[in-house]
């Protein structure tokens, strides 16, 4: 599998309820030096995300993913950006994902942007 292509599998599970639920699932997916600019604005470390999650919005079904796509750009990383809506509101996401030594692929970092009503 390409680093892209499991970068895209990463972004899919952390969507996921059941893995957003769960800190040692979702740890695995987050980088020990992970950061992130979050739809609000606000900054969050790995360890605040990890603490946040099981009860944050976002995944599952009511949340929409459109247009992922994502372009290697080195050997141990690779950048996505895609859309998403959940409860109306659309953000569009961009995520960087860096493999480690030991060859899995961790979420780096992750801004979302709020798209305003009415934008294409």
């Amino acid at each position: 599998m390409s680093g892209v292509d499991e970068a895209v599998a990463g972004e899919l599970r952390l969507l996921d309820p059941a893995v957003r639920a769960s800190w040692t699932e979702a740890a695995r997916l987050l980088h020990p030096d992970f950061g992130e600019v979050g739809v609000s604005g606000r900054r969050w470390d790995r360890e605040s995300m990890l603490a946040a999650l099981p009860d944050m919005g976002g995944g599952g079904p009511g949340c929409e993913v459109s247009g992922m796509t994502g372009v290697q750009l080195a050997p141990d990383l690779v950048h996505l950006t895609y859309e998403t809506v959940v409860e109306g509101r659309r953000a569009r996401r961009s995520s960087l994902w860096r493999r480690s030594p030991g060859g899995d692929w961790r979420m780096y970092y992750h801004q979302a942007t709020p798209v305003p009503e009415g934008m294409p």
